[in-house]
């Protein structure tokens, strides 16, 4: 059974890392250091419902026990820094670029809704798939994160943001394409939803993908409630193989139909992601074929109008213009909404903060 090592070199020799094991593996540990059931349920009592990471700190374990936690394991959210962070004028977004021990950085938000608190967490450092729109491939991929490190962004906006109140909702759509992580994307929700941990519904969970067919297929298949965003920005594939390599490979009929049999297994309502730019996929006609494409499936696009972006001559359509391509869907039986804009001046879209770090870091 792998309880999750700790794979960073570090001058602490060889540790577990405690954070985000699953019960079973917290157990087996724990157990195996002599200490009873109640501690470690003292111990992740203290890990996510308190938010302390420091045995030392954890007041009602004995100071021999402490110690002897320190010397076999490490907490991932104590070992990360905060190399940057912005709050949006409003307060209502905020942005973490997070230092991982390997020296990678990620980027996490969380935005403050009348509901509660979402948090958007990264699922790579980096990406591969080549969007142009998206700042998060501008480097390329550097490595998949693991279960802990998504679940420490959570953690972390937790404590710096949220002032330790519970999550309501979290979104996978950060840097990265979650569906080429899947294995640790998997175990990252299940933590989530787990009780002892942060005891969020899965369906308040939202996992975005640019397509990945055999992806969203696995994911059907595990049989959880979570909601799929698709990132399509295009009904027709030509265009959206300028936008988005992946089309290449994942046409979109393909990639429609499997988040048709998701929508079909699973009974959630697919979200179809649309980044709307003036003059380029906006008018009339593109509308109606868009609406032709997703109608008789279970589905809502959420409109976005694009925001300036670095090298790019692209602009947001007026209101009216994208009010316009909003009935046109409507008019055709697609549910359509257009995206209320928070944290703009923080530049909230992923990648953007990573972006600027790694090239002022190149420039040292």
């Amino acid at each position: 059974m792998f309880c999750g090592a700790n794979d960073y070199n570090n001058d602490e020799g060889y540790k577990l890392e405690i954070f985000g094991m699953t019960e079973d593996c917290l157990r087996e540990a724990v157990s195996k250091l002599g200490l009873s059931a109640f501690r470690r349920r003292q111990i992740v009592r203290w890990l996510y419902k308190a938010d302390v990471w420091d045995f030392a700190a954890m007041t009602d374990i004995a100071a021999k026990d402490a110690a002897l936690l320190r010397e076999k394991f490490t907490v991932l959210p104590a070992r990360a820094n905060i190399l940057g962070r912005k709050l949006s004028k409003d307060g209502l977004a905020a942005k973490l670029l997070v230092g991982l021990p390997d020296g990678q950085a990620i980027e996490a938000v969380g935005l403050r809704h009348d509901y509660g608190y979402s948090v958007c967490v990264s699922s790579q450092a980096g990406c591969a798939m080549g969007c142009a729109f998206c700042a998060s491939a501008a480097h390329g991929l550097i490595r998949n994160l693991t279960a802990a490190e998504m679940l420490a962004q959570a953690a972390l906006l937790k404590k710096h943001f949220i002032g330790g109140a519970n999550i309501s909702n979290v979104v996978v759509m950060g840097s990265g394409e979650p569906l080429l992580n899947y294995e640790q994307l998997i175990m990252f929700l299940r933590l989530l939803h787990d009780p002892a941990v942060y005891n969020i519904g899965f369906r308040n969970m939202t996992v975005s993908t640019c397509g990945i067919i055999p992806g969203i297929n696995r994911l059907a298949a595990e049989k959880i409630p979570v909601t799929l965003a698709v990132s399509l920005h295009a009904p027709e594939d030509g265009l959206r193989g300028e936008l988005m390599p992946v089309n290449r490979k994942y046409k979109i009929a393909g990639v429609v139909e499997a988040a048709a049999r998701y929508a079909e297994i699973t009974g959630r309502r697919v979200t179809y992601e649309y980044l709307l730019i003036k003059d380029v996929n906006d008018g009339a006609r593109t509308a109606e074929k868009l609406a032709k494409l997703l109608q008789s499936t279970l589905c809502a696009v959420n409109i976005i109008p694009v925001n300036p972006i670095k090298g790019k001559s692209w602009q947001k359509p007026g209101k009216k213009r994208t009010e316009k391509f909003v009935a046109a869907l409507l008019a055709n039986g697609v549910t359509a909404t257009v995206r209320k804009e928070m944290g703009s001046d923080i530049q909230a879209a992923c990648g953007q903060l990573r972006a600027r770090y790694i090239s002022s870091q190149a420039r040292l």
